[in-house]
């Protein structure tokens, strides 16, 4: 018999430019008690979003971002955020380099990964047996929707907004790695079997150390994925201070969303070279399809072959 989800609620959240999604099973907690919870993710999300908006002037890190105020005279989570981009930047091999950004600091291509994972922790600390937030594309989870079952993450097709080009699994249970890059059936980028993968990524660079902060977090799973279909040419080269791409999407899963983030945006930017650093570190993997349609993978994503049931995240 097929495992049915348990009681879910569903929430929606405009915070940070974007609409964060949540999904918290219930277990045994009462209804009030997982709406206090979801409540208090929100209240997370919102806080970090007044202290990390490079669109408020008068956020703190648009302050520091202009010289109007010392890290001395920062909040506390500005000197963790600092030390986790420090972490990302070792990680990816200078991939992902806020530092090099125009304007100054700008740690946009983590924070919203670090700010997901606290609203994740508001949930587990509840109580709540499992809980799923999609916060426009990166996503983090723990728990699954059912025993038996794992969460299902849809990574939406580059260039067809109303499609995915595959589903990955993430959660509990163990990964099992299929043969390939098969997208979901009838959702993929080509159709199931009409164009041949990529064949996976170079030789691998970087250091392959995950320092710092960024040491993946016990239960947690994370999908976040980058790319030029939605923003346009918004993403810098880190080396030319020019905006840059050699990916239509990139996609990295790990234990940690705020190095998953960090490192999406780097393999956005430099593509297979970027995707190698992402095979060289422990427990994350990588998706890559390139401006010409091509794909190529690290190798360690559990990638679904048919359709995600209702309640799944869909469009990350």
């Amino acid at each position: 018999m097929t495992a049915q989800p348990a009681p879910q609620t569903t929430h929606a959240e405009p915070v940070m430019g974007t609409v964060f999604s949540f999904t918290a099973v219930h277990g045994d907690l009462p209804p009030d008690a997982v709406r206090a919870a979801l409540a208090a993710a929100c209240r997370t999300l919102h806080h970090c979003d007044a202290l990390f908006s490079t669109w408020d002037p008068d956020s703190p890190v648009s302050r520091f971002r202009r010289g109007e105020a010392a890290l001395g005279q920062m909040p506390p989570e500005f000197t963790e955020v600092l030390e986790e981009c420090r972490a990302a930047k070792e990680a990816s091999a200078g991939w992902f380099d806020p530092w090099a950004m125009p304007g100054g600091f700008d740690p946009t291509g983590l924070v919203k990964g670090w700010a997901t994972e606290l609203a994740l922790q508001e949930l587990r600390g509840a109580g709540l047996p499992g809980a799923l937030i999609n916060g426009g594309g990166d996503v983090a989870v723990f728990g699954s929707p059912a025993d038996g079952l794992r969460w299902r993450v849809g990574i939406r097709h580059p260039w067809r907004a109303d499609a995915l080009a595959c589903v990955i699994e993430v959660g509990q249970s163990p990964v099992t790695e299929g043969q390939g890059l098969g997208p979901a059936r009838g959702s993929g980028l080509w159709g199931p079997g009409a164009r041949p993968r990529g064949t996976g990524a170079p030789p691998r660079a970087g250091t392959g150390r995950i320092p710092g902060r960024l040491a993946p977090r016990d239960s947690i799973a994370a999908v976040a994925t980058s790319g030029p279909y939605e923003r346009g040419a918004h993403l810098i080269d880190p080396a030319t201070g020019q905006p840059a791409s050699c990916a239509a999407s990139a996609t990295v899963t790990g234990p940690s969303l705020a190095l998953a983030d960090a490192l999406a945006t780097g393999v956005a930017v430099g593509g297979d070279e970027a995707l190698a650093v992402v095979a060289s570190l422990d427990g994350y993997a990588g998706y890559l399809i390139r401006p010409d349609g091509s794909e190529a993978d690290t190798g360690g994503i559990a990638f679904a072959r048919c359709t995600p049931p209702a309640g799944d995240a869909a469009g990350a």
